[in-house]
């Protein structure tokens, strides 16, 4: 009959994850971005005012 073998593509499909081995050198709590955004907001509403 012939050579019938079916070979199926490998499961990473060629792509990388690269995430796995980064690790930032920089780490921020998401709590901390938050009440940054909050101030930054609030000093631009009384700038605002000021004007």
């Amino acid at each position: 009959m012939g050579n019938n073998k079916i070979s199926m593509p490998s499961s990473g499909g060629g792509l990388m994850r690269y995430f796995d081995d980064y690790k930032s050198k920089i780490q921020i709590k998401p709590s901390y971005v938050i009440v940054a955004v909050i101030v930054i907001i609030i000093a631009e509403l009384v700038i605002q005012k000021a004007l």
